[in-house]
C-alpha cells in the first residue's frame, strides 16, 4: 500500500506577524523566501523547500516552537538580520553538530540560524 505524500510530515507552518508587509520584506531579504497573499491578514511563504504562513491576529508564542533555519556562513546570516530590522537573542554557541544562534524577527518570533560549518 502506498501512503498519500507528506503523510506524518511537517507539511506547513504558520507564525504570528503584527505587521504583513514588514515580515515579508524582513524574511524576503534575510533568506530569499517567496510570498503569495491572501489577503490584508495573510501571506504564504515558499523557502525553496517547505511553505508556511504569516498570520495578522495571532500573539506571537513566549515559548513553544523553535524554528530553525540552516545558513552556512553564519556570521552574513546575523548580519542580514540586523540589517533588516531583527534582534539577535542568543549569540553564536557550539553544540554537537554545529553551531547556531537565536533572533527574534520584526514581529517578535524567535527563530534560530545554525550550520555544520566554521563560517
Amino acid at each position: 500500500m502506498s501512503r498519500p505524500r507528506n503523510e506524518n510530515q511537517i507539511d506547513y507552518i504558520e507564525l504570528p506577524a503584527s505587521q504583513i508587509e514588514a515580515a515579508k520584506r524582513f524574511y524576503g531579504t534575510v533568506f530569499g523566501w517567496t510570498f503569495e497573499d491572501y489577503g490584508p491578514d495573510y501571506t504564504s511563504f515558499f523557502d525553496g523547500r517547505l511553505a508556511g504562513g504569516f498570520t495578522k491576529g495571532v500573539p506571537p508564542p513566549s515559548q513553544g516552537l523553535l524554528l530553525v533555519i540552516y545558513a552556512s556562513d553564519l556570521a552574513a546570516a546575523q548580519q542580514r538580520i540586523k540589517a533588516a530590522g531583527g534582534a539577535i537573542v542568543k549569540d553564536t554557541f557550539s553544540f554537537p553538530g554545529g553551531r547556531r544562534f537565536h533572533f527574534t524577527d520584526p514581529s517578535g518570533n524567535e527563530l534560530a540560524v545554525w550550520s555544520d560549518l566554521e563560517k
